[in-house]
């Protein structure tokens, strides 16, 4: 399926200070920025080639594309430019603070040393912190279907790495292949060495995938898109305020949801769900935060003001200290004050 235009964001949009929770590192590289690390590899970049990659009709077209995309990012210096650019793009959103996964289960798997691409991945953050003024914060992401024993070399990397602004510790990837319960010891390490923790959850599997990530005490929901078939879990992400990571354009691009009529993002903001709006792979789903968030008030009615409470969910949820937490909402208040009318 190929992109559809996106709409327009508005001037409020595009000025209003945000936070995405939701967003894969590699999902942000666009066919340029393909090109590019193919040119920096000393590969040769043929552009229809490349613009394939970018159309799939499924999650499983999707998954291998996103692979593939992997695939061109085999040193240090190319992790270093797409931090960097991703970075940029931010700052261009007014993203004021991004927690980024990291595959590092593919790289582990293919015995790469991440050590090094890890040195290429923060030059890039810290320059694009000093250029951009963006908050990044990383997660070291295990992909599923390659087994808890696998998933687990990827915590004990992230607790070794967390001074080094790795903040967390999920699990993508094929839920119904590897369902959350296989990875109650790797959470547990997790959750005793601090690292935050997340999962994805209710993309492609029911809601049972979702209650799995709760007992992981998985502290987000990344999609979260078939809660609403169970109206107990509705409940209790409710009343719990567990957030939920919702991706509209990721949802309808893998065909996960068939179409926005469909999507139950009005029906959990409506419940008293704490809803966070991510693009989870932007380049990768021709999309942008501002694009989904106008996407929200067009197609869903959501109101300024309820897209100022979302903003203000995705600085509330993040796993910044309480203190960053405050200094980004006083930025949101501020930036609400100085508006037409206000």
């Amino acid at each position: 399926m190929a992109p559809a235009p996106g709409p327009v964001p508005s001037s409020l949009i595009r000025q209003l200070p945000k936070a995405e929770l939701h967003l894969h590192l590699e999902g942000s590289i666009d066919p340029p920025m393909l090109a590019e690390l193919r040119t920096q590899n000393g590969k040769t970049t043929d552009s229809s080639e490349i613009e394939r990659l970018y159309h799939y009709d499924s999650f499983a077209d999707f998954l291998m594309a996103f692979k593939l995309v992997t695939e061109d990012l085999q040193t240090p210096e190319n992790f270093e430019f797409i931090s960097y650019r991703l970075m940029e793009k931010l700052k261009a959103e007014n993203v004021l603070h991004a927690e980024v996964y990291l595959s590092v289960g593919v790289y582990l798997r293919r015995k790469q040393n991440f050590a090094d691409l890890f040195e290429g991945l923060e030059r890039g953050r810290q320059r694009g912190e000093r250029e951009f003024g963006v908050s990044l914060l990383w997660i070291f992401d295990a992909v599923r279907q390659f087994g808890p024993a696998e998933a687990l070399r990827v915590a004990e990397l992230a607790v070794r790495s967390k001074d080094r602004n790795v903040v967390g510790f999920g699990i993508g990837g094929d839920e119904v292949k590897a369902p959350p319960q296989m990875f109650r010891e790797v959470y547990a390490y997790a959750r005793e060495h601090g690292l935050r923790l997340t999962a994805h959850a209710g993309e492609t599997a029911g809601p049972e995938s979702i209650w799995g990530a709760l007992n992981l005490q998985a502290e987000r929901i990344g999609h979260g898109l078939t809660a609403w078939q169970d109206p107990e879990l509705v409940e209790k992400l409710s009343q719990r305020q567990i957030p939920v990571e919702i991706c509209l354009t990721s949802n309808l691009r893998t065909r996960c949801c068939p179409s926005l009529a469909e999507h139950p993002l009005r029906n959990y903001f409506d419940q008293g769900l704490m809803i966070t709006l991510n693009t989870d792979d932007p380049a990768m789903f021709a999309t942008s935060l501002s694009r989904e968030y106008q996407l929200a008030q067009e197609q869903f009615d959501f109101t300024d003001e309820h897209l100022r409470e979302l903003a203000r969910n995705s600085f509330e949820a993040s796993f910044l200290p309480p203190a960053e937490k405050l200094r980004f909402l006083n930025l949101l208040d501020r930036s609400a004050a100085r508006e037409p009318g206000s």
